[in-house]
């Protein structure tokens, strides 16, 4: 009996043994779940590495326009059964590369990113390397990125608009506005147009050719009509613009610069600036703001308030609504729906296993590179 009991103890130890050492080669058969993201969104459900699950990566929500192509986005991915995750950049591109890095580690199959960076090709570079090396899609929008970058990996795209497009209308509008109006513009009646440009941020390719086309296009139709040409505030500006130094396109920045100015030039000085023009609608915006503390652009409903022509970019619903009012002249639509509608489009191809530029036939699309361009508009009142 004694026997019987020391041989079963000695199975009972060795069972015990066995199990621990088990137990060591194991963990939890679930897969983890991705960390919710600091910056904003609402992290994807748990899902099988087949499901499509996208991050979509902002260069900042505070964007004006931005935020009307995230929301609009939104509703779209919801709308599709689309499982995302937002990322908020915050205007540092550090933090974009490393919120990507993140969320394919935590199982992001597409890409949707709105680069920070544009002064240069490398960051976006980065980006697209950083998804060919994991093997899923990247679409980039919004901000213009290289066409090297593009075709440097055959699942990568870019949806934006025609950068030239919008500083060339722009230009038409300022144009066409100031030889209907050119006297009542001119304010201290010395022959010129006085004018102010907030330009958002260097490098970005949108911010240039806005710049450039604004001005050459509006001063074409001057010189045509034998009228001089736009001439910049501050001679003492090389530049002909002013920026915004945090590189937000803020609507503080320009009310910031206006109010400035605003306190040296003035009809009293008979050097008051007698339009502006904007890059976006935000700096507008900030514009009419200072505009407005001085007694200026107060609306239709103050017939002795004198306008200053003030124009942006985007066509956000409180600028046309301020164009509506009288308070700004004009604006030029950047369509953040159809962005969105054009993004998801690519979303969609690749959630049903089609190529990524399948069903972009109808869209301007350019030759030999795989960018999608979707069209602005001029809107006045």
């Amino acid at each position: 009996m004694k026997k019987f009991l020391a041989l079963a103890l000695c199975a009972l130890m060795m069972l015990s043994v066995l199990t621990a050492c088990g137990g060591g080669n194991g963990g939890s058969s679930a897969a983890p779940t991705p960390a919710p993201s600091s910056q904003g969104g609402t992290p994807a459900p748990e899902a099988p590495a087949s499901d499509l699950y996208v991050g979509v990566f902002y260069y900042t929500f505070a964007d004006a326009y931005i935020t009307t192509v995230r929301t609009a986005m939104d509703a779209k991915l919801d709308a599709a059964g689309i499982k995302y995750q937002n990322y908020d950049g915050a205007n540092n591109q550090a933090t974009q590369l490393d919120q990507i890095n993140t969320a394919i580690t935590n199982g992001a199959n597409l890409l949707v990113v709105n680069i920070v960076e544009t002064s240069s090709p490398d960051a976006a570079q980065q980006a697209a390397n950083a998804a060919k090396n994991a093997g899923i899609p990247i679409v980039f929008f919004n901000r213009e990125v290289a066409d090297d970058v593009v075709n440097s990996y055959e699942n990568c795209a870019f949806v934006g608009t025609d950068a030239p497009e919008a500083g060339h209308m722009q230009g038409e509008m300022i144009g066409d506005f100031l030889l209907a109006n050119y006297d009542a513009v001119d304010l201290n009646g010395d022959g010129t147009i006085s004018y102010v440009l907030f330009k958002g941020q260097e490098g970005n390719a949108e911010a240039e050719y806005r710049t450039q086309f604004a001005v050459e296009d509006a001063n074409k139709k001057l010189t045509a009509a034998g009228k001089p040409e736009l001439s910049f505030y501050n001679a003492g500006n090389s530049d002909k613009y002013l920026v915004d130094q945090t590189g937000s396109w803020s609507a503080q920045a320009a009310t910031d610069y206006m109010t400035t100015i605003l306190a040296e030039y003035s009809e009293a000085n008979k050097n008051m600036v007698e339009l502006v023009i904007a890059n976006n609608d935000g700096m507008a915006e900030g514009a009419v703001a200072a505009l407005q503390a001085a007694g200026y652009n107060l609306g239709k409903d103050n017939a002795d308030s004198k306008v200053i022509p003030v124009y942006g970019v985007d066509a956000m619903d409180s600028a046309v609504q301020k164009i509506n009012d009288g308070q700004m002249t004009g604006t030029v639509k950047q369509d953040g729906d159809g962005m969105a509608e054009t993004i998801v489009t690519l979303v969609k191809n690749i959630k049903d296993g089609a190529k990524l530029m399948d069903n972009t036939s109808s869209m301007n699309v350019d030759d030999g590179v795989a960018k999608i361009r979707v069209p602005y508009a001029k809107i006045t009142a």
